[in-house]
């Protein structure tokens, strides 16, 4: 039985339909990321999960209960926020320990959860200090902490990374999933950053307009997207996108800078299902996929070069026009204004 089950769940703010049909199972110790374009309806869906929005339609159930018409604090949920919602006059013991004495838990009780957390955060030597003498990172250690003290059935994050530098959110994350890995329990996790959604996730939930686009494990998103939206939305570089047209054989293409000779479409997987002569159809490659080949079929001039130090990333643009990108990890002798060949595996394109 699944932890967390949403049942043809919808949600509507006036007229304007902002959930659609959502139909998901969270298995217990699951790490689900949802993730998708700002506007797209993932915190919207994790606050009805959490009860803090009502649903239009639907089910949802979280340890084998319906809790549509339960309050927030009997859904046996736990959140942490983007902003970190700490009160500045308590301890950060008083901080995690707050939400137990409301419950009504022993003095001992309470010492034993906040001194568990805390060793698990490594943050025992903060619990006398105040919100205002800690770092970004350290306030949102504290506003987990206080999380993981209810010992809920379910933890909810949204975008808990957001307010931090680049170099915090890569540790903080770090630290998000060895947590998750010690304490086993079942996270969701909204974010609209594709990174920390492919390095978190056991399973992630690609949302665009509040419809569900896909839902499955990092790499085999990555690997088999089922539209053109989560083949461009995953990935950095983003995937590049030709577009082209069916010719006469089912098993040949012309692609923008392609010839049919040149791209043999039987051995691409072909995505869009019911395509004939004629149809228009976009070819998939990620800049990682192509390959430079002075004897291959696309060609481009170089309008940037980013070199990165672990990667060197080169923008172009095709003779059709199309901008594109190529990466590759090797340190090459391109500048803008030359131009480049490129080749690719077709079993690792894809057709829209």
């Amino acid at each position: 039985m699944a932890q967390v089950a949403l049942k043809d769940v919808n949600k509507f703010f006036g007229k304007t339909h902002v959930i659609r049909d959502v139909d998901l199972e969270i298995e217990k110790g699951e790490f689900v990321v949802f993730v998708g374009p700002s506007g797209c309806g993932k915190s919207t869906l994790l606050r009805l999960i959490a009860g803090l929005e009502s649903l239009t339609s639907g089910e949802i159930v979280i340890a084998d209960r319906a809790v549509m018409d339960l309050p927030p604090s009997k859904r046996g949920i736990a959140m942490v926020f983007q902003s970190y919602a700490l009160y500045p006059h308590m301890t950060v013991f008083h901080n995690m320990a707050f939400s137990l004495d409301l419950q009504g838990f022993s003095k001992a009780e309470i010492e034993e959860r906040v001194g568990t957390a805390a060793k698990t955060l490594q943050m025992e030597h903060l619990l006398d200090r105040r919100p205002a003498a800690l770092s970004g990172g350290q306030r949102q250690r504290v506003a987990i902490g206080r999380a993981i003290v209810r010992n809920p059935d379910v933890f909810l994050f949204d975008e808990p990374l957001s307010n931090l530098d680049a170099a915090l959110r890569h540790e903080t994350r770090v630290e998000i999933a060895k947590l998750h890995n010690h304490l086993e329990a079942t996270t969701i996790y909204v974010t609209h950053d594709q990174v920390e959604a492919m390095t978190l996730a056991d399973k992630i939930v690609v949302l665009k307009d509040g419809e569900v686009m896909q839902v499955g494990s990092p790499m085999d998103l990555f690997n088999h997207p089922a539209n053109e939206f989560v083949a461009g939305f995953l990935g950095s570089p983003k995937m590049n996108f030709f577009d082209g047209k069916l010719s006469a054989s089912s098993a040949d293409a012309e692609i923008a800078g392609f010839t049919s000779d040149e791209v043999n479409a039987e051995k691409i997987r072909f995505v869009s299902k019911g395509k004939s002569d004629g149809d228009n159809v976009r070819l998939g490659i990620r800049p990682q996929h192509l390959m430079l080949n002075e004897n291959g079929a696309l060609s481009g001039t170089v309008t940037l070069v980013e070199r990165l130090g672990t990667e060197t990333v080169v923008e172009l643009i095709s003779k059709g026009q199309t901008p594109f990108r190529f990466a590759t990890p090797d340190n090459l002798d391109l500048n803008v204004g030359d131009t480049a060949r490129f080749d690719f595996d077709n079993a690792r394109a894809h057709l829209f």
